[in-house]
């Protein structure tokens, strides 16, 4: 396996780099694993490994994110078009050794009967090999009439190799193997043991977000241990560098280069908020913003900023630090009721609410919005969302639509004749029918927005802060000259 090191200048000269998609029959397969393990091990021989994930996930990238060393990014033809996303994709990839895709569900799963936006759509679209996780449990010849099943179901996937995890013992791995080798006619490119250590805590939402997770460097070094003595590392490789060579072809959704600096956004990132695509974070910085990160449990005072965008996460978790913090709240809510322009998702809409009650106990937020937030066991949004604009609104124009996602386990109370700036035609929003609250000029949602799929968004936000920033500096001169005279 030392090789791999050696093939580093070979594998970066092709215009796109060799490129892999992790798949399963099903969700909880193993697959975020497996592909922890495998970003991990590729990255710690010296190769560099661009991680994707396909849908709109968060906590999973966050993981892929620290194991490979480099920003994850997703790939998600609901949110993107195809022209977009392969664009995205090519960009990213500029000059890495690996393209490594982790898919999400089970291979063919979508959102109808034709599997529109699976993972075996996304597979087509970029060419890609896929290697196949199939947890064993309870299991030994009938893997092999799984894999031929998932082999044919669609005959122009190309499933090129298997990974078995959960394997019992030897002699069950051995069995495993021969099946999936005489009847399926694919390699076995190694085998992960039943094994607790091999795992990441759970949550209403899948994984614990790596930030949150304090022994995170621990668990990956662990799971890239497990892949390195389990897993044929040189067959992983062999698959990717049998994708068909393609040529960069830049469109639609490249990234764009870099406006001058035209504002400076605030952005609320810590462990409450963590939730923020790096394309997201681009695309701001695209149009002109110079961004400036905010903590909000250690930050006491807002910054000089000419916006604010607070992302999603679990401020519920940790809303007795961000009580505490009032100093930093005060001032966000005062900015606001100024004119301060700011864009919050999820988690960032609770955060500017009234209070947020979770577990019998109740936390004063920002105050911006006179609701309050309470979480509920059961999720109350979870899955795609498209919305029409249908109230005025500083970023987005009336009869525009948007396609986002959502998944939130908290819920407003707010009056019947509360205004919405979107209704909601997929999805559930706030209430089922409406979402998008507007104050002065700040806009909170639900819905979860990606750059690539909405690209308006970072330029009309950076526009609005523009202004801002703009009669600020007349406001301030004019107060001056009040003062001298």
């Amino acid at each position: 396996m030392s090789s791999i090191s050696n093939q580093q200048s070979a594998i970066s000269n092709a215009p796109w780099p060799p490129r892999l998609v992790i798949a399963a029959p099903q969700g909880r397969s193993g697959k975020t694993i497996v592909s922890l393990g495998l970003c991990a091990a590729f990255a710690a021989r010296g190769l560099a490994v661009q991680p994707f994930k396909k849908g709109p996930d968060y906590i999973d990238p966050s993981w892929l994110t620290a194991a490979a060393r480099r920003p994850c990014r997703n790939l998600d033809l609901f949110l993107m078009s195809p022209d977009a996303l392969v664009a995205s994709f090519e960009s990213a990839s500029q000059g890495v050794d690996l393209a490594f895709i982790e898919g999400a569900m089970g291979l063919y799963d979508g959102i109808d009967l034709e599997g529109s936006g699976s993972t075996a759509e996304l597979a087509r679209l970029l060419e890609c090999p896929i290697i196949l996780v199939v947890n064993t449990a309870r299991m030994t010849r009938s893997v092999a009439a799984m894999v031929a099943g998932y082999q044919r179901f669609e005959a122009d996937v190309n499933i090129a190799g298997v990974i078995l995890n959960s394997v019992s013992r030897p002699r069950h791995e051995r069995m495993l193997i021969a099946a999936v080798e005489r009847y399926c006619g694919l390699p076995v490119l190694g085998s992960f043991p039943r094994d607790p250590d091999l795992s990441i805590a759970e949550r209403y939402l899948g994984l614990t977000p790596q930030v949150e997770e304090e022994q995170a460097a621990a668990i990956i070094e662990r799971i890239r241990a497990a892949a390195a003595s389990h897993l044929d590392l040189e067959g992983v490789l062999k698959v990717a560098r049998a994708a068909p060579p393609k040529d960069t072809c830049r469109g639609e959704g490249s990234r764009p280069p870099t406006a001058p600096n035209r504002a400076r956004i605030g952005v609320i990132r810590d462990r409450a908020f963590s939730f923020y695509y790096p394309e997201n974070l681009e695309a701001l910085e695209a149009a002109g913003a110079g961004l400036v990160f905010i903590d909000s449990m250690r930050d006491k005072r807002l910054p000089q900023v000419d916006g604010l965008y607070i992302g999603g996460g679990f401020p519920e978790r940790f809303m007795a630090e961000i009580e505490a913090n009032d100093g930093l709240r005060r001032d966000i809510g005062g900015a606001i009721e100024d004119g301060l322009p700011a864009y919050a998702e999820c988690g960032g809409l609770m955060y500017l609410c009234r209070s947020i009650q979770w577990h019998g106990e109740k936390r004063e937020m920002v105050g911006v919005f006179p609701y309050d937030v309470e979480l509920l066991e059961k999720p109350v949004g979870h899955g795609y969302a498209e919305v029409e604009v249908v109230g005025d609104n500083p970023l987005f124009p009336v009869g525009s639509r948007l396609r986002g996602h959502e998944f939130h386990h908290s819920r407003l109370a707010l009056p019947a004749d509360a205004p919405f700036a979107y209704r909601v035609l997929r999805g559930t929003g706030i209430d089922g029918q409406g979402d998008g609250l507007l104050y002065r000029n700040a806009f909170a949602s639900y819905i979860h927005l990606h750059a690539v799929g909405a690209p308006q968004w970072a330029l009309a936000f950076v526009s609005l802060a523009a202004v801002h920033r703009e009669r600020s500096v007349a406001a301030a001169g004019e107060g001056s000259g009040a003062k001298m005279a």
